[in-house]
């Protein structure tokens, strides 16, 4: 059975606490889980943010605002295991070590941040290393790695395919802050480029953009991968 590494980003799966998505992505990853194992990262996304910008307003420094980012994701990832219900293992992993040994039940696992200036996408692509996972998936609120944010210019190509080197050019130089919102960061990068697992980025706004990815083999997005073979068909 396959192992498959989610980096769910948070802005995807809970944009604000009243107008989260966890019970639409609760059907589908029930229904991925009995294809693949499956290991979930979850995001900040603006809960976290605004965590961020409350404590930096406060006079906190980018060591403080990490941590609050951290446990917001933790928090995110918790209300993920509550509506997985048996479906997954009962407790977030807070480091990889738990991941691989809550794996061993067979359940989903799920988890949030681990490491102060460390985005989640980084600590998804360590976990997919550590795993020996087939594939990294970054489900996230665009449909793909774009030439130029494709929210601010209407002239952005997205790439249909990238290698390892071609996303760390794209990437590097990317704010490392706390909160920082961009396609991958450094180490995430770095990982995927070191490990040779491909990446698939997809847009996460639909739920069922993962199904079709992980089981039908159908996606629009960008996968990140040495070889010319596409690793979803293998």
């Amino acid at each position: 059975m396959k192992k498959i590494v989610i980096s769910l980003g948070g802005s995807v799966l809970v944009p604000s606490l009243e107008s989260n998505n966890i019970s639409r992505y609760v059907s589908v990853l029930e229904r991925i889980a009995g294809k693949c194992r499956i290991f979930i990262v979850v995001g900040g996304g603006g809960e976290a943010r605004r965590y961020i910008r409350v404590a930096r307003d406060l006079g906190a420094g980018e060591a403080t605002a990490d941590e609050l980012g951290i446990l917001v994701t933790r928090l995110n990832a918790r209300l993920l295991v509550a509506g997985l219900g048996d479906a997954a293992y009962p407790r977030v992993a807070e480091n990889y070590t738990e991941a691989k040994e809550f794996a061993e039940t067979g359940r989903i696992v799920v988890m949030g941040g681990i490491t102060p200036a460390q985005t989640t996408d980084a600590v998804s692509a360590v976990l997919a290393e550590s795993v020996g996972a087939d594939l990294l998936i970054n489900a996230t609120s665009v449909n793909g790695i774009y030439s130029a944010d494709p929210k601010k210019d209407t002239g952005a190509v997205r790439h249909e395919r990238l290698t390892p080197q071609e996303l760390l050019d794209i990437i590097t130089g990317s704010r490392m802050d706390a909160g920082a919102n961009t396609v991958l960061d450094i180490v995430a990068g770095k990982v995927i480029e070191r490990s040779g697992i491909p990446l698939l980025v997809l847009d996460g706004r639909d739920p069922e953009n993962l199904y079709r990815a992980i089981v039908e083999g159908a996606y629009v997005g960008t996968i990140v991968c040495e070889e010319s073979s596409n690793p979803l068909l293998s």
